[in-house]
Order: C-alpha cells, then structure tokens, then sequence
C-alpha cells in the first residue's frame, strides 16, 4: 500500500501542478476511494478559465468522482450500506445531515457544510477531497450512490450528467408522456436531457446547436431526438420560428437552457414555451446581468426554475438509466486521459485544441500513458 496519493492541484488560472499528499488514515466513520474516472463538465472549464471565483486556491478539482472502495470504517460501511470492494459515486455537495434543511431533505440548501467534493482547498485535511487523484477521501457526511462494477468506466462516469439531464428536464422541467421539449445547447448535458425526456415518454425532442456541434448534433439524433436546430452559421435559424414550425404554433411544454455565458438563449427558452409553459434555466453565465423582458413572464403565465447541480433522486435515477442500457451512451464518450492530463483534458472539452469532436471526456488516474 503507497504512502503517498498523487493528485492534479489547481494553483491559479490555467495553472494545474501534479503533487503528492499523504495516504489518509481512515477511521470507523469514514472511507478512501481509489478514483477510477472523473467525468468533466462545463463549470470546470469555466473554473480553470478563472471565470468563477469562488473556489479556492490551491485545491484539487473534480466533483464528478467515480471509484472503487479501497478502506471503510465499520460505522460507514453500516450507514452507507456499502463494504470494501464496492463502485461508488460521490456528489459534489457533503451536508451537515443535521440542520433542517439536510434533515427535511433540502440538503444542497445546507448552510453548515464545510466541505465539497472538487471544492475545497488542499489547506483542509486531508486534502484530498477532489476527482483529479489517484485516491479520494469519503468523509463521514458524503453523499454516495453505488454504481454495478461491470459498467465500463467512462460509461460509469457520465452518472452526474445523466443525473443533470434527469434533475432538470424530467424533475424540475416536470417533462412528461406526449411533452414537448426544446432543449438550448448541445453539450453533454444537453444530450442527457434528449436521454431523459425520451426516457418518460416526451413525445418532441428539440435540441439546438451551433454550426460547430453538428457532431454532437449527430449524437443527439442517436438518442432520440425528434428535431435539431442550428442557430448559427449558413444554415442557422431562429429557434423561435423554428419551434413554431414544428409544433403548428403550440409552442413547447418545457424549455431547458444548458448555454454556458450566454444572455440570448435565456430569452429565446421564455419565448418558445407555450402559455403556462415550464423554463428551467441550468446553465451559467459567469454572474453576467441578464435582460430579461418581465411581462413575457407574466403575460404568459410561464413558471421559472433555476437549477442548481444534481440531487440524490436524480443520480439515482441517472444511475438506474446507466445500468439499464436502454440508450448507446458509448456514443457520449469521446476522450479519455490521464492524471498528468488534467489542463489538456479541460481544454479539450473546451475544444480550445486542435481536436474538436470532443463531448464527454473524463480523466482515468490510473491510465499509464506514454
């Protein structure tokens, strides 16, 4: 058994240095998590931009982790209903599971947390609280979800996407049998939310891309949806006569915008529902000011919902879609990389390389590479 843990530390900025930490010493109440993969989503990209200022630095980035139990404690073992040997996922957020909000299952409200996966500095013992490590620690309060061992890693690794896709449009977006869904942006989350609303039945599936997603674009097909729009580019269109179009005038049931720092899809989502339609709004704009027209909300008497990361109904919903093999997610994994490949693994999902066809990527710290 090694001493010493090697993780990919973020120091500032675009700025990722590999260091060693010490093994932690694991007691009855907590565990150690060998991370077999870690799933990267547009807010690390925005975080490694330095766009986000509210990690801290230095820290160890990566809260989609995905591993082998390696050491458990006799009480977590009990609590968590998990033992040694078992593939877990962790959930960014670790609750104080004793205010009323935790008690009352509002526990992403929690306000007495002081910990998170892939969001805490290396200054907090033992340090190693982040994906981008070959071990994690599971602390007494984690929030985790077992996940079947056979599953290929990097299929196994898409449970917090999934679980995006089902917390936003099926959970908050209350997508249903017969709906109609647009769904504005075409990253992997966006995929995930075709693969939800399919998964319950909507009957339209609208997903919008720019010029550059065609490929992803493609996939989405794949997963079933109905309609995908390109709203830019030689063949772009505006969304909103594009939904028009499509629905004889009904408009949609529920809009979900995924764009990361962008203001007009948030407009085009309140345009495209129908009166008394469903907005949920997911993805960031890096604290930009929006202009939002609040009579359209009021005039058609459209419900709005924020969404805040992923919650433990949907990542085990997520996890229950993963195990099923109801849809081709093999299609959703394009690049895998190692731990000495964090800063590259970023900018590839971030298609600031040469490589554009990227759509999920996850980092493998066990991965030997050349």
């Amino acid at each position: 058994m090694t001493e010493s843990v090697r993780a990919a530390v973020q120091t500032g900025p675009r700025q990722i240095e590999m260091r060693e930490f010490p093994r932690p010493q694991i007691g009855p109440d907590d565990g150690l998590m060998r991370v077999e993969a870690n799933g990267i989503c547009g807010s690390d990209v925005e975080i490694y931009r330095g766009h986000m200022g509210s990690n801290p630095n230095p820290f160890i980035p990566g809260h989609e982790p995905m591993g082998i139990i390696e050491e458990l404690g006799e009480r977590a073992a009990e609590r968590w209903g998990v033992q040694v040997g078992d593939r877990v996922a962790l959930e960014v957020i670790v609750p104080c599971r004793a205010c009323n909000d935790c008690l009352t299952g509002r526990y992403q409200a929690c306000r007495f947390r002081k910990y998170g996966h892939g969001v805490t500095g290396i200054d907090v013992e033992p340090s190693l609280w982040g994906g981008f490590a070959e071990h994690l620690y599971i602390s007494p309060n984690s929030v985790l979800h077992k996940i079947d061992n056979t599953l290929p890693a990097e299929i196994a690794a898409m449970y917090n996407p999934l679980g995006a896709g089902v917390r936003w449009a099926v959970d908050l977006g209350e997508v249903g049998l017969g709906d109609t869904i647009v769904i504005l942006g075409a990253g992997q989350r966006g995929l995930a939310a075709v693969i939800a609303a399919k998964s319950v039945g909507a009957s339209t599936v609208i997903i919008t891309g720019l010029d550059s997603d065609r490929h992803k674009l493609a996939v989405a097909h794949e997963l079933g949806a109905d309609h995908v729009v390109i709203v830019d580019g030689p063949d772009g269109r505006d969304i909103i006569e594009a939904v028009t179009e499509i629905t004889d005038g009904r408009m949609a049931d529920v809009a979900l915008d995924l764009t990361p720092m962008a203001a007009g899809p948030v407009t085009d989502a309140l345009s495209v529902v129908r009166h008394g339609g469903r907005v949920v709004l997911a993805g960031l704009k890096g604290r930009k000011e929006i202009p939002i027209v609040t009579d359209l909300i009021i005039n058609r008497g459209l419900t709005i919902k924020g969404a805040f990361g992923v919650d433990s109904g949907a990542n085990e919903k997520a996890i229950q879609l993963l195990e099923s093999g109801r849809f081709p997610l093999e299609k959703l994994h394009t690049h895998t990389f190692g731990l000495d490949d964090v800063g590259l693994a970023i900018e590839t999902l971030a298609g600031e390389t040469d490589d554009k066809t990227a759509i999920h990527v996850s980092v493998h710290p066990g991965l030997v590479t050349a």
